[in-house]
């Protein structure tokens, strides 16, 4: 009887376009511990490159070779979070300068720092609580 319940279920979650189910990998404690401090130095970094735009792309760095140990690991959405963050940031800095002669690169300038900074406060935050990002 069961069976019956989980069938339609899962027949309705095919069907559903907005049903995701997160799947994640087993990982030892020791080693999720190890991947939320990477984390939450790289945020650190993120935060740090307002003054330096060097920790930025350590922080970048330490994202791409760190990337593979936490796929399938809560901590995977973060550092998918920090990606986006430092290239969109970049991106949009770029396009800010590129304007600022006709002024509303100011305002591209100012919104963008707004916005990293609050998805540096957003994802520290989930780091913090042990929350994957986008959930």
């Amino acid at each position: 009887m069961q069976k019956e319940p989980s069938k339609q279920n899962s027949a309705a979650q095919a069907d559903d376009p907005l049903v995701i189910e997160a799947t994640y990998t087993e990982v030892d404690d020791e080693s999720l511990r190890s991947l939320r401090t990477i984390t939450i130095v790289v945020y650190v970094l993120q935060a740090l490159s307002f003054f330096t735009a060097i920790t930025g792309l350590i922080g970048l760095i330490i994202n791409y070779v760190k990337r593979a140990d936490a796929h399938g690991t809560w901590l995977a959405s973060h550092f998918r979070w920090q990606i986006r963050t430092f290239w969109y940031a970049l991106l949009w800095t770029v396009i800010g300068l590129l304007l600022v002669y006709f002024i509303v690169g100011f305002i591209v300038l100012f919104v963008n720092m707004v916005w990293v900074i609050y998805r540096i406060v957003r994802g520290l935050l989930a780091v913090i609580d042990n929350k994957p990002m986008y959930s």
